[in-house]
């Protein structure tokens, strides 16, 4: 589907964001492991979420969804069933890395598989240290998938990630919940922690230090009632949009502001945004609360080392942002944005270049000079939701209308976007 995006004059107002899609990954899984029923509103609209929800329902969970609300009869640990046929995560990575983790454990076989994107994206981060914790792990080039597990009996391990990445880490301690012995997580470079805050939420023993998380097997998780926070990594793109048009002022309410995922304020602070949050309170364990963001002239930035980790989702909307501000916008040690669901070094350079806007690619990230203009083009989503969005709002500051080939695959996250973009026109 194409979608054109005419320029903007002004935005203003409140945005609903939808539930945060790495949360809803692990509310879903966790709940379905759990004794007893939970209700999560506020649950993931976006494809991703849906995909894991689907495997657990072959699996054998009972669970309905209404709207954005999902209700699930937790099974135990001890209670997922043989599926019917392959479970299917579409495009859904966190989907495939994280539930392999559950279905390392269980007796019995399950094949596990994904779209064509899905497809061309490396299992061999995972496929490691679940094999040392036992795994019988089989999958195309031993790296891609469809991936098919063998369950069994699984041991604990002291396991130093080689690469930062919170779905490695989710499924090794997802793993660990039936292992024989403590599992410990070693991250040099801290990743998103929504797994360790779900876990102790629900009832696991798990222990949480500077570089080190230690899980204590054989839990029994409890069903509760939980909220989902309003998704920060959706919320970038109407902060970036905000600050990009004149005169704009958006507002998002109830987002989630993890410190884990704080990086993206603290670096649009640092370029000269002044984002205001408001009403910061705790809900489940994690940090939320209401943002604002005003148009402002900003100077440069830069992206390396432990903030690119903390950042890769949010990268390509960022490049948008750096092309106008002052200095630029300066992108390393990135190399893992070119396993996402498109290269995205290659498809945000590609579409820089359509708008007229210069841009040097390196392995592992890019450099964008700053003060430049966008014109109108032909743009393409390259099949990845992230760049349809990121795109789309660029248009909104390029010169005439702008065509975006692929747009319907904002849905993977946020199905919703595109109207609530154009709600905020004035």
């Amino acid at each position: 589907m194409d979608r054109t995006i005419t320029p903007a004059r002004r935005l203003a107002g409140v945005v609903r964001l939808p539930g945060d899609k790495s949360i809803s990954h692990r509310y879903g899984i966790l709940a379905s492991l759990a004794e007893g029923p939970s209700r999560i509103v506020n649950f993931s609209s976006g494809a991703d979420c849906h995909s894991t929800l689907g495997c657990l329902r072959a699996l054998g969970v009972p669970l309905e969804t209404k709207g954005t609300t999902v209700r699930i009869e937790g099974v135990g640990l001890d209670g997922l069933k043989p599926p019917a046929g392959p479970l299917d995560a579409g495009n859904s990575g966190s989907t495939i890395r994280m539930l392999s983790g559950v279905l390392a454990a269980q007796p019995f076989s399950t094949q596990i598989a994904g779209d064509a994107s899905l497809s061309g994206r490396p299992m061999r981060r995972i496929l490691d240290p679940l094999r040392r914790m036992g795994a019988r792990i089989q999958a195309r080039e031993d790296n891609l998938p469809p991936l098919d597990i063998t369950g069994g009996r699984l041991s604990g391990i002291d396991y130093e990630l080689p690469v930062p990445s919170a779905q490695v880490k989710s499924a090794v301690l997802l793993a660990g919940l039936w292992a024989d012995g403590a599992t410990v997580v070693r991250e040099p470079v801290r990743t998103r922690d929504h797994t360790e805050i779900a876990l102790r939420e629900m009832g696991a023993s798990i222990e949480v230090r500077p570089q080190t998380i230690r899980l204590q097997p054989r839990p029994r998780l409890q069903g509760r009632e939980l909220a989902v926070p309003a998704d920060l990594s959706s919320a970038a793109f109407f902060l970036v949009a905000a600050l990009l048009i004149r005169d704009s002022e958006v507002a998002m309410e109830g987002v989630g502001l993890n410190p884990t995922r704080a990086a993206l304020l603290d670096l649009l602070a640092s370029m000269g945004a002044k984002p205001e949050i408001h009403d910061l309170r705790e809900q489940a364990g994690e940090l939320v609360g209401n943002l604002v963001m005003r148009h402002a002239a900003l100077r440069g930035g830069q992206i390396a080392g432990a903030a690119a980790a903390a950042l890769i989702d949010e990268i390509p909307v960022l490049a948008v942002l750096g092309a106008v501000s002052q200095g630029g916008l300066v992108v390393r040690d990135a190399a893992e944005l070119r396993a996402k669901e498109s290269d995205r070094i290659a498809t945000v350079a590609a579409n820089l270049g359509r708008l007229g806007v210069e841009v040097r690619v390196f392995p592992d990230g890019m450099e964008i000079p700053g003060r430049q203009r966008f014109r109108a083009a032909q743009l393409d989503s390259f099949g990845d939701h992230r760049i349809a969005m990121a795109f789309s709002v660029a248009a909104l500051a390029a010169d005439g209308p702008c065509n975006i080939h692929g747009a319907e695959a904002a849905s993977i996250s946020f199905p919703e976007f595109y109207d609530r973009l154009e709600s905020l026109r004035t």
